[in-house]
């Protein structure tokens, strides 16, 4: 049976996500191509809590590529993205365009559980809005975190958590969805069917993550009950 080959849809720039997503599926064998986009820097922001490891302390994907013999493909835009994968993960925090999307079957896992939090900074705002927090892993399409949904897999919330150690234990959470997406694909798990959908958030602003922080205590009373 010939071995499919997953595509990583990434930056050309260090990327911590990909380091860990490239080196967990090289250790169960999977045949990688990786297609570095460009990289644009976003405008520095006041952030309270940083929910996610700093993505730039890595190395460069392009490094990881010649050292593991994976074809590695820099593309000014995602329309250079070719047919050559069997199946394609979004590993940047990047849309792509319809055109890209509706030639590929494109997998992303989402740090949030769709569709109740969508966009950015989902797991600052499931707590905001006390929301269960778990990671989607869902098809992608031409909205915004609204494909078919593969699996969805709770974040566990422990009594007398502290936000830094539910940050870290999502994150890993997300890494794990990600690199076990064929488990998924052949046993989908979702225990979240008819949750309310919720507006696609921007990335959360100081006030509302000051009282995120606030709250953060009587979120974790909830549902380290449920």
């Amino acid at each position: 049976m010939r071995q499919k080959t997953i595509g990583l849809i990434t930056y050309d720039h260090p990327h911590l996500k990909t380091e860990q997503v490239v080196l967990r599926l090289l250790a169960r064998g999977f045949l990688l191509r990786i297609y570095a986009l460009p990289f644009v820097e976003r405008k520095p922001r006041k952030v309270l809590f940083e929910h996610r490891p700093d993505q730039k302390k890595s190395i460069h994907p392009r490094i990881l590529a010649e050292t593991h013999n994976i074809p590695y493909m820099a593309c000014e835009s995602d329309t250079d993205i070719d047919d050559a994968c069997d199946l394609y993960f979004i590993i940047a925090g990047k849309i792509l365009s319809a055109e890209c999307v509706a030639s590929k079957r494109i997998l992303n896992c989402h740090p949030g559980i769709i569709p109740a939090v969508r966009g950015l900074d989902a797991f600052k705002w499931a707590i905001l809005e006390k929301k269960p927090l778990g990671i989607t892993l869902h098809f992608i399409d031409k909205e915004v975190d609204k494909g078919e949904i593969v699996s969805i897999v709770p974040t566990p919330v422990y009594t007398g958590d502290a936000l830094e150690a539910l940050a870290r234990r999502h994150y890993e959470n997300e890494l794990e969805v990600q690199c076990s997406f064929d488990k998924f694909l052949e046993n989908p798990e979702n225990d979240f069917n008819g949750i309310a959908e919720g507006e696609a958030h921007r990335r959360m602003g100081s006030e509302d993550e000051a009282e995120m922080i606030r709250v953060f205590d009587e979120y974790v009373r909830i549902f380290s009950e449920i």
